[in-house]
């Protein structure tokens, strides 16, 4: 069995929170919530998980502003972002890599595609 590794979610959707709340836990990984960007940002200031997934659609500070600011930040850096977003437009996937995100999930969630790219890049991390 890998460590428990430390899973922050920034979702401002409650079904989505639980959703992933239950893949996480199923994987063995502790979950760090945030509804909201700002939130994030002051768990992060003290906090720094081993993977972040990061609504695109969220109120207040957007998820592709917060990409932004987790990237600057050399301490974050290193920690793969994965998009989550209902948005799934031609470019949305280009707009969110380059804002930084390391990987993109379009929603409605794909539970095997989500256990699939936490275990890559949980996996990678050690």
């Amino acid at each position: 069995m890998s460590e428990r590794k430390r899973v922050l979610c920034v979702e401002d959707n409650a079904v989505n929170m639980i959703l992933v709340e239950r893949i996480v836990e199923a994987e063995g990984h502790e979950l760090i919530r945030a509804e909201d960007g700002p939130t994030a940002l002051d768990i992060l200031e003290s906090d720094t998980p081993d993977i972040i997934l990061l609504d695109i659609n969220l109120p207040g500070i957007d998820g592709l502003e917060l990409a932004r600011r987790f990237k600057a930040n050399p301490r974050l850096a290193p920690v793969p972002l994965i998009a989550t977003t209902a948005q799934v437009l031609v470019g949305d996937r280009e707009r969110c890599l380059e804002a930084g995100c390391d990987d993109y999930l379009p929603k409605p969630l794909d539970i095997r595609k989500l256990r699939q790219l936490m275990r890559q890049y949980l996996d990678n991390a050690q």
